[in-house]
């Protein structure tokens, strides 16, 4: 039986056919796709910012959510690899006017198109798309997932690992700390998928109890309702956004509230270890996650993390598209 029965991102050699989660990639295959980031990085630093590995291709950007980074760092990913690409305006698409996600995904199909990234509100659509496309005999085209619901984000996930990666070397010696939503984050979930993986030997989350998926231990997370305590002697932090538009009821007293006692703040990144760093998926809440102190500190690592993004995005795609 191969492996594509057992999971839906690879084909029948073993090799990467989509990226639709970081959860049920093997270890190896996450290095692999670090390892050919690493390349990657030094083309941006060229007079031409150009490899011509997905000449000829065309990939699409659907975007049924909004996005800055993840959207724009896609774009110039492909374009670095010298793909076509096409970013459809969902609002002024005809899925505004009621067509559903497989007919948008047949008819882009029918332009010849080599490339879906996909960000959808839905858990699971970009599965369901890889899916239709498998049984539709068109699964040349290949998916990535660049935000489903609450379920993943594995591209964010994986540029994470390379940022930590490239300032810290070794995973296997590591206390990394998720700090923030964890309960409406689908990065969150990458993150410790990925880190777990790697073999990261503890993984803490903290966050109040109203922001905690119930059962998040099962992930093999340490769980801090303190965030003093959860903080003493990591060597990485990784703060998480509000995510105000997915929640419903009064899961918090105030953002105020919240900054006092989830905010990272100076004081509170004393307790981790003097060469901790610190990384945000972004987009920023300054003074409800972070102290602005912080944020522009010497520890934090934020913008670095946006640039390693469009690396680790280019090395997907070629390892996709078999380049």
């Amino acid at each position: 039986m191969s492996n594509a029965t057992h999971n839906p991102q690879l084909n029948s050699h073993g090799e990467l056919n989509h990226l639709l989660s970081i959860e049920g990639l093997s270890r190896e295959m996450l290095t692999r796709i670090l390892d050919t980031a690493v390349p990657f990085t030094e083309v941006a630093e060229r007079e031409v910012k150009k490899v011509p590995l997905l000449r000829g291709k065309s990939v699409f950007n659907l975007f049924f959510e909004n996005s800055t980074r993840t959207r724009t760092t896609f774009e110039i990913a492909a374009k670095r690899l010298s793909a076509d690409v096409i970013n459809l305006n969902i609002n002024t698409s005809s899925a505004s006017k009621g067509e559903t996600l497989l007919d948008t995904a047949d008819n882009l199909a029918a332009m010849q198109a080599d490339m879906f990234v996909v960000r959808h509100a839905a858990s699971g659509a970009p599965y369901l798309m890889a899916q239709h496309l498998a049984t539709t005999g068109q699964d040349h085209i290949h998916i990535i997932n660049a935000g489903d619901g609450r379920h993943a984000h594995p591209t964010q996930g994986l540029l994470d690992m390379y940022t930590i990666r490239h300032y810290k070397q070794d995973f296997t010696q590591l206390t990394v700390a998720i700090v923030g939503d964890v309960l409406h984050s689908r990065v969150a979930r990458s993150q410790i998928h990925a880190l777990t993986t790697l073999g990261v030997p503890e993984v803490r989350v903290i966050a109040p109890k109203t922001l905690l998926p119930s059962g998040i231990e099962r992930l093999g997370v340490r769980v801090f309702n303190d965030m003093k305590e959860g903080l003493r002697g990591v060597d990485v932090v990784m703060m998480l956004r509000l995510q105000n538009e997915r929640m419903q009821g009064a899961l918090l007293p105030s953002a105020q509230e919240y900054f006092k006692s989830y905010g990272l703040t100076v004081d509170k990144l004393a307790l981790a270890r003097p060469d901790a760093i610190v990384m945000h998926p972004g987009p920023m809440n300054r003074g409800v996650e972070i102290e602005s102190a912080v944020a522009d500190g010497a520890q934090a690592v934020i913008l670095p993390q946006v640039t390693f993004g469009i690396a680790v995005r280019m090395a997907v795609m070629a390892m996709l598209a078999g380049a």
